[in-house]
């Protein structure tokens, strides 16, 4: 009985080493299932060359000299979003990651993996599995949040920081206006203001929020509540 040929896995080479590219190369086209249909140095050449060639998978160096593979990414899945990406680094790299989940890339592996399992993580890509481990997508989302919130609060004056860190403590305007040596009203017209530039409504939302982003930055997690 015929074992059916399945049609062989489309590959896309992006490395700016040549060396690389041909041991690459090499490794993929003695695999039935797998034709590389193309390659390129650098940023600007993949970018021209992918969407003609048509691959399934491309194969992308994260450091590459100016752009990197990380931007290349995100450019060609804005455009080919059936196009899966699988990244290769050659450093463990958390900020690389991070910008690489964002990017849409469905895998992430470090040079130093075993050619069989690179062979096995492109088959895997092209069937639309992410290699990425879904606990590192969950970190990522989670500094991701963090980064929204730190930028909300560095919309505040060193004054307002303050005055917020005390209005989570619990304290009044009267309290806080004690400690600061300010006057009761002063502190009124702070509170409205770094309100206002946080998007809040009520202190007592400006007040949970402060004790969240402060758990969260010593380590903390957010325990599953509302924000």
């Amino acid at each position: 009985m015929g074992v059916e040929r399945k049609v062989p896995v489309r590959v896309f080479l992006l490395d700016d080493h040549e060396i690389v590219r041909r041991g690459l190369r090499e490794l993929f086209e003695a695999q039935e299932d797998l034709e590389v249909v193309g390659e390129a140095s650098n940023a600007e050449e993949a970018l021209l060359r992918v969407p003609p060639t048509r691959p399934d998978v491309a194969v992308l160096d994260v450091r590459l000299p100016g752009t990197s593979g990380i931007e290349v990414c995100r450019d060609l899945r804005a455009t080919m979003p059936e196009l899966r990406c699988l990244m290769l680094t050659s450093f463990a790299d958390d900020d690389a990651l991070f910008s690489a989940i964002l990017a849409g890339a469905s895998g992430y592996l470090l040079k130093q993996v075993r050619g069989t399992e690179l062979v096995t993580a492109v088959r895997r890509v092209a069937e639309g599995q992410s290699l990425i481990d879904p606990a590192l997508t969950a970190r990522v989302m989670e500094r991701l949040r963090g980064k929204q919130e730190d930028e909300r609060i560095s919309k505040l004056s060193p004054q307002e920081r303050r005055i917020l860190d005390l209005i989570a403590e619990g304290k009044t305007n009267r309290q806080i206006g004690a400690e600061m040596f300010l006057a009761e009203k002063t502190v009124k017209n702070y509170v409205s203001n770094l309100l206002a530039k946080m998007g809040f409504s009520r202190r007592t939302e400006a007040a949970v929020y402060a004790t969240r982003a402060r758990s969260g930055h010593a380590g903390g997690d957010y325990g599953g509540g509302q924000a």
